[in-house]
């Protein structure tokens, strides 16, 4: 690629630190690395024109995890880890609101209602209730959960649903909006459609080797989540989630977030449509890809649950379709540690990058003094 000498000195000389990634994560990061080091040269490369994984592809849900969530977690995590992983996400998002502000991200708490297909599964659910509720006091100072009616009236699930009631939601965009406007008034510089292909570290430097051009820099972070192994020998698998809006439908009274079968499908209102996502559970290995896209088995399920469940009796188009890519792993606990003696990583955010990407980022930041 042919640069000039001003593309050169301005854009890809005397780096402190490169951050790979421009979602939650590489964001945080880099306002974080400035405001330890308000002199340094910092770069993000983005391989998308916007965030690539799923920091503008999410359902906006600002969640730490449904009650039979935690009873699923608690099956493979401690209770301590499951505790560390509530709080870390709890206070992840008391941070990302501090940073951006209630207004700027839309921001509001309508709580969360888990809806359950069945008795037997409402019955689990509560007889392990007040244990759970116990055991997240100490972080909420309230019990989490408690139980409502049906008021919603939604067909083919228990009368009664489980209340979260610290759950919120946030208008996507307009976060990732703010972090991008926040980034670019302190010098930081995105570059996008720039893709990383490799990295070789030398005596006190990086050189960091993109689709279009190759350059040194101080510190390496990466912070690409569901696209981890492209760069890193990590326990990370990507994780496709596919969603759908429909059209505005008049008179849409629904209001909150909503979880079906343990958070594998999730919806909400949003400017009178409901954007609805999940069924990576009815084909794990298909959906175990980097590759956005929508399957019919999965589209079919969600149009049937929508039809049947969420909006019976009510006339709907659907206007869109996505997918993001999630970093998930056999734990739920993300990886944020230092490579080698110059390059770092925060990822593996197990479809939690609302809650924690914002904490993750920080502490991916920290590790460069640690």
């Amino acid at each position: 690629m042919n640069y000039s000498y001003w593309e050169i000195k301005e854009w890809f000389s005397n780096i402190d630190f490169t951050i790979v990634g421009s979602g939650i994560v590489g964001l945080n990061c880099a306002l974080e690395l400035k405001n330890k080091y308000p002199k340094a040269k910092i770069i993000i490369l983005e391989k998308g024109i916007l965030p690539q994984g799923a920091s503008t592809k999410n359902a906006g849900f600002a969640c730490f995890g449904s009650l039979s969530e935690i009873i699923d977690d608690l099956n493979s995590h401690s209770e301590q880890e499951v505790y560390n992983l509530v709080e870390k996400r709890w206070k992840g998002l008391q941070l990302l609101r501090n940073n951006l502000g209630d207004i700027n991200i839309d921001f509001q708490q309508d709580k969360g209602f888990e809806l359950c297909n069945s008795e037997v599964f409402f019955e689990e659910c509560m007889a392990k209730k007040e244990e759970i509720n116990q055991l997240l006091k100490p972080i909420f100072k309230a019990d989490v959960f408690s139980v409502s009616e049906n008021k919603f009236n939604f067909k083919k699930v228990h009368s009664k649903y489980i209340v979260n009631n610290f759950e919120g939601q946030i208008d996507t965009g307009k976060m990732m909006s703010e972090l991008l406007h926040k980034a670019q008034k302190n010098n930081i510089k995105i570059l996008n459609n720039s893709v990383v292909e490799s990295f070789i570290e030398n005596t006190n430097k990086v050189e960091v080797k993109t689709d279009k051009f190759t350059f040194k820099t101080g510190k390496l972070l990466i912070a690409t989540n569901g696209f981890a192994k492209q760069l890193l020998n990590e326990k990370v698998k990507p994780a496709r989630a596919q969603v759908v809006i429909t059209k505005p439908i008049k008179n849409l009274h629904i209001k909150g977030t909503f979880h079906l079968e343990k958070g594998y499908y999730y919806f909400r209102n949003i400017d009178d449509r409901i954007l609805f996502g999940g069924g990576r559970n009815l084909d794990f290995k298909t959906e175990e890809t980097t590759k956005f896209g929508q399957t019919e088995i999965i589209q079919t399920q969600l149009k049937t649950i929508l039809k049947e469940t969420i909006l019976p009796n009510i006339n709907f188009e659907i206007e869109h379709s996505w997918s993001g890519i999630m970093g998930v792993g056999n734990q739920k606990k993300a990886i944020v540690k230092q490579v080698s003696e110059n390059v770092f990583c925060g990822v593996r955010l197990g479809g939690m990058g609302v809650a924690i990407g914002s904490l993750i980022g920080k502490e991916l930041a920290c590790l460069i003094d640690s």
